[in-house]
């Protein structure tokens, strides 16, 4: 969570919802959407950025996992009225590290650099976290257009 009303933003807290993998999907699921009414209920966001899904082929389960988690996220963001912003992972590595391919070791520095932090901020799903928000204050403090995906155009040959 962070503040992004001034030039620079601050630092207002990090940390997870922590899931027993034990449980049923749907327990977790539940489970997530409390921690997180918790925390839109606490802090009263205006925004909420979250990152945009990418599957990777050799590991579909995960994606199906990611997007129940995402779509819950989603959900309770809405609900809130909170404004919704989404950034794939490569711009989020760009706008904080200069490098779209940045290793989650990177980001971690990045993350700890903003904000002098004494050491790098753990877990790693935290800095990811601290990540999206930092790259979405950028993004609307500089008035830049939220990253769309690019479409091809097929050529239209005709006979």
């Amino acid at each position: 969570m962070i503040d992004a009303v001034s030039a620079r933003p601050a630092l207002v807290g990090a940390g997870v919802v922590r899931l027993d993998a034990r449980t049923s999907i749907a327990e977790r699921l539940a489970k997530l959407e409390g921690g997180l009414e918790e925390i839109f209920e606490e802090f009263k966001p205006d925004v909420c950025a979250v990152e945009k899904l990418y599957a990777h082929y050799k590991h579909p389960p995960t994606a199906i996992l990611m997007g129940h988690a995402r779509g819950i996220i989603l959900l309770v963001a809405q609900k809130r009225a909170a404004r919704i912003e989404q950034y794939a992972a490569n711009s989020i590595k760009q706008i904080l590290t200069g490098h779209g391919h940045a290793s989650k070791a990177q980001i971690q520095r990045a993350i700890a650099a903003e904000w002098n932090l004494s050491g790098i901020p753990e877990p790693v799903d935290a800095a990811d976290a601290l990540a999206i928000a930092l790259c979405c204050a950028r993004y609307i403090r500089n008035s830049i257009p939220t990253p769309r995906p690019h479409r091809r155009l097929a050529k239209t040959v005709s006979a």
